[in-house]
């Protein structure tokens, strides 16, 4: 699986910098969660990583090859690798529901059997026979299991989710954490989660970054990152309401 590297990443809109120097490492086959407040910029490393954007300066690395230096051809094969779930799931509203989550398939002849594949996936994620229905008929979790389906079908090395939960009533959202910690143990993939939930990040992830500032201040596994003493971290486990049984204990298990 994919090591992700971010080395000195720098980058501004309208000159204003956003990341100013961050660097992270997302080891292989792990979930990396991102962690801080909203609005700091987390979601824009997710676009230097996907190759949507180009840093203005520093290297976004997938296994050692930097997105910056290669040719559209080979950053293409590079990115192919790669899954998302956007914070507004991003499906097509002119295309029904068989068509967005087969929509990589389709295009790139990546599978036959099309068909028993879409009906696969939409199985595991509790919407089977949804094949004809549109998205404006979907419910807020209802799209967001579409765009997990669609990562699904063709298994992508690297996983990236934005703000997965935001928006999602507790029910829903649980439903959606299940999911994703279950596409990430099939997939074995290699995954950052950028999330302000602190009760997803700890039911998912592996290991854990505080993005504050343009740049990474903390970064550790479960219990060394939220036993860190540095005043950045406790202020903000201070205002997420994190139950005692999921905080975890240096064994790696929780209480």
């Amino acid at each position: 699986m994919p090591l992700i590297t971010a080395k000195n990443v720098w980058k501004s809109y309208n000159g204003i910098a956003v990341l100013k120097g961050l660097s992270l490492t997302a080891p292989k086959s792990e979930a990396t969660v991102i962690l801080g407040r909203s609005g700091v910029g987390k979601s824009v490393l997710l676009k230097q990583i996907l190759g949507l954007e180009t840093p203005d300066s520093g290297q976004i690395e997938i296994d050692g090859l930097d997105l910056a230096t290669l040719s559209p051809k080979k950053r293409a094969r590079v990115t192919a690798r790669m899954g998302m779930l956007f914070q507004g799931s991003a499906l097509f509203d002119s295309m029904n529901i068989e068509e967005n989550v087969g929509f990589a398939l389709t295009n790139h002849n990546m599978f036959t059997r099309i068909e028993e594949k879409i009906a696969a996936v939409l199985d595991d994620v509790g919407l089977s026979g949804y094949q004809k229905k549109l998205p404006s008929e979907l419910s807020g979790g209802q799209k967001r299991r579409i765009a997990l389906a669609r990562l699904l079908i063709y298994a992508p090395e690297i996983l990236l989710f934005d703000e997965p939960t935001a928006g999602l009533d507790p029910i829903t959202g649980d439903q959606i954490i299940s999911l994703i910690h279950e596409t990430q143990k099939s997939l074995n993939a290699t995954s950052i989660i950028v999330t302000h939930d602190i009760q997803l990040a700890l039911k998912v992830g592996k290991y854990f970054a505080l993005h504050d500032e343009g740049v990474i201040k903390a970064f550790g596994d479960a219990h060394s990152f939220f036993s860190d003493p540095n005043p950045l971290v406790q202020e903000f486990i201070s205002h997420s309401v994190v139950p005692p049984q999921l905080i975890p204990t240096p064994s790696g298990e929780s209480l």
